[in-house]
């Protein structure tokens, strides 16, 4: 599963402002086709996971995919079952904060009805509305 390496701080603020679209990551850089979310939220490690393995198994062995994003965004939970208090809880899973217009997979070498299933199935992983995109030829 991804996380960093290393973090200057254990723990983040808990509500980041999400509002409005994404300020980087926005354009096809890598690929020839892409998926672009259309909501802000945050998603998950295994929801990232979760897609990253639905493409790469839908694809075979031919193409190139690229994440876009990284989960780097300590989410903190308290035990079951415990008090109020007592201070912030323990790290317990990563995150990316997904703005709307964010690049979240690329993918080339594969033609346009494989890529497009291909994102679909991912697309299904994903706790937002995403949009298929592919890059223009000028």
């Amino acid at each position: 599963m991804l996380m960093p390496k290393r973090v200057k701080y254990r723990k983040t603020h808990s509500h980041p402002r999400i509002k409005g679209p994404a300020k980087k990551g926005f354009s096809i850089a890598f690929g020839e086709y892409g998926l672009k979310a259309l909501e802000p939220k945050w998603v998950t490690v295994r929801q990232i996971e979760a897609a990253r393995v639905a493409i790469s198994r839908h694809m075979k062995k031919g193409g190139k995919m690229w994440l876009r994003v990284f989960p780097d965004k300590a989410i903190t939970k308290h035990p079951a079952e415990t008090r109020m208090g007592k201070g912030k809880g323990a790290p317990d899973h990563w995150a990316v904060v997904v703005r709307p217009g964010r690049m979240l997979f690329e993918m080339e070498g594969v033609t346009l009805d494989e890529a497009k299933k291909a994102l679909r199935v991912a697309a299904f992983k994903l706790p937002i509305r995403t949009a298929f995109v592919q890059r223009e030829h000028i």
